[in-house]
């Protein structure tokens, strides 16, 4: 992108964020042999985090994609899921996808997996997990929100920013637009 461009939430390419900003984290483009691929409608999304830590158990989620997802200034907030990595079952699916759109989220990021990924890819929202399969999680109520979570060499708490786009993820203390 030209220095003569002004980057937006629309429009941000991680690899120039993360020029302009080095000191950002980076994740890792494969973690234990896994990888973060691109399953919603937008290639191409950020936000401010909110963290939850739930594991096979998608009870969470859907509370918090089921509220608000705006920020104090209006902007959609991203959801990180660290689900542990399992990819035995699903932590989001096409209904609970439908009420972060619906709530305004920008997007949801999951350590784990998710389904329906056909009626997703549809949607105006920003997925990206470590793949797919068709068996949904358990309800069990268990998990952790707003809670420091690790993977792929992030550590990331609520409040902060991130960054995902076709290049990668990348996180930040501080909004980088």
């Amino acid at each position: 992108m030209s220095e003569s461009a002004k980057m937006s939430d629309e429009n941000f390419v991680t690899c120039d964020l993360l020029d302009a900003n080095p000191e950002s984290q980076v994740c890792l483009p494969n973690i234990e042999g896994k990888s973060f691929h691109t399953f919603g409608g937008k290639d191409r999304f950020c936000g401010e985090i909110v963290t939850v830590k739930c594991f096979e158990d998608n009870s969470y989620v859907k509370s918090l994609l089921n509220s608000n997802g705006k920020d104090k200034d209006g902007n959609g907030k991203v959801l990180v899921v660290d689900g542990g990595g399992s990819m035995r079952c699903a932590l989001l699916g096409d209904m609970i996808a439908q009420a972060a759109v619906d709530n305004r989220w920008a997007g949801v990021i999951v350590y784990g997996c998710v389904r329906d990924v056909d009626d997703m890819a549809k949607m105006d929202i920003g997925v990206m997990a470590l793949g797919c399969i068709p068996r949904k999680s358990t309800r069990r109520d268990e998990g952790q929100t707003d809670i420091e979570i690790s993977f792929g060499d992030l550590t990331l708490n609520s409040g902060m920013f991130v960054y995902a786009d076709n290049n990668g993820i990348i996180a930040s203390d501080k909004p980088l637009i």
